[in-house]
């Protein structure tokens, strides 16, 4: 029998949280469904954990020789039998309606390469909602790809007879990135869409790979954007993507004015290309343009709040339809008063 979905899981010293995650799996409403998780030489106890698991859907793999999360999920997508394949990731967990919601969407909209869906965060026990936009449509999301990673892995599901035709599925040399670099070529088979209701719950913590893999996830989202925007930037496509990477995807501060007027120009002209190439709705047009306000504004708050910045440079070299961003004045000037207060306290500290 050939399971309306798989789910795929590359496992890997994950006891401690890995039964949480079986646990959600197990409670879906779509009961039409395995799990293909495949463990890559744990050295903890998680195999002793995934042997202990009685539903004979899910399928257990233990690996032979450890080969690293990319090829571990990709092995797991050659032994999957399902129509579709759903990502998710070892500690993360799903909502009890999250398969069923993305099946019924990928059958009624046949043009969809991918579903995602919108995901709170659990950390220290509590939810927080994303920082993710909270209404999307596919042109939005496809937008964002162009700049940022909009998506989730997690709560991704992809057709199982586009997945097949990637070879590999996740690029390993795109290692922290290969979920980033995925959607991008997955765009070539269809759209990409994100349903909004909170599907998952994506859990943050210590080990988590965003945060103790940075470097290697900033470089290999930067190789993804150059890649992408290319035919748009030419030899500078590089150091373009670096700076969308640096300080939109990581929400490093800007340094200085000339930075910001950079990345300013660099949002503008990719926007103007997205908008020329895809000619969205006056309704998408206007998503669009109210996201990218929302992360122009971010940008400029993160620059003010650690004192790089002042209102000034900000205000001067601002993309002219962006205003002032989403966030308004009364909220860049808050920033900017953390940010003097953090410039004088430094300021102390050296002269004492």
């Amino acid at each position: 029998m050939t399971p309306a979905v798989s789910v795929i899981i590359a496992a890997y010293n994950g006891a401690s949280l890995i039964g949480e995650t079986i646990a959600s799996l197990s409670r879906q409403t779509l009961t039409d469904f395995e799990a293909v998780i495949v463990d890559d030489c744990s050295t903890d106890n998680t195999r002793e954990v995934l042997r202990a698991i009685g539903d004979p859907r899910f399928r257990v793999i233990e690996a032979e020789v450890n080969q690293g999360p990319v090829r571990t999920r990709n092995r797991a997508l050659a032994a999957a039998r399902g129509r579709h394949i759903a990502a998710l990731d070892q500690d993360d967990l799903c909502a009890p309606d999250r398969l069923r919601a993305q099946l019924a969407y990928l059958e009624a909209h046949p043009d969809v390469a991918l579903v995602a869906s919108a995901a709170d965060v659990l950390e220290d026990g509590a939810l927080s909602p994303s920082p993710l936009p909270a209404v999307t449509t596919s042109a939005l999301v496809e937008w964002m790809l162009w700049v940022c990673n909009p998506l989730v892995w997690s709560s991704v599901m992809v057709r199982g007879d586009v997945a097949r035709r990637l070879d590999p599925f996740t690029r390993p040399e795109i290692l922290y990135a290969e979920d980033f670099d995925l959607y991008h070529r997955l765009s070539a088979f269809g759209r990409i869409a994100r349903i909004d209701t909170p599907l998952l719950h994506y859990r943050r913590h210590a080990e988590g790979a965003s945060r103790r893999y940075t470097d290697t996830m900033q470089a290999s989202a930067t190789r993804v954007l150059a890649e992408r925007h290319a035919g748009i930037w030419g030899a500078e496509a590089e150091a373009r993507a670096a700076l969308l990477v640096r300080y939109m995807m990581l929400g490093a501060p800007v340094p200085d004015r000339a930075t910001l007027f950079e990345l300013g120009t660099t949002l503008t002209a990719l926007q103007a290309a997205f908008l020329a190439q895809k000619r969205p709705s006056a309704e998408d047009r206007k998503l669009i343009r109210w996201q990218t306000a929302r992360l122009w504004a971010r940008i400029g708050r993160a620059g003010l709040r650690a004192g790089h910045l002042a209102l000034a440079d900000v205000m001067a070299v601002r993309p002219d339809h962006l205003g002032l961003g989403y966030a308004g004045l009364d909220a860049l000037l808050g920033a900017r008063l953390v940010g003097a207060a953090r410039g004088a306290t430094d300021k102390f500290r050296r002269s004492n």
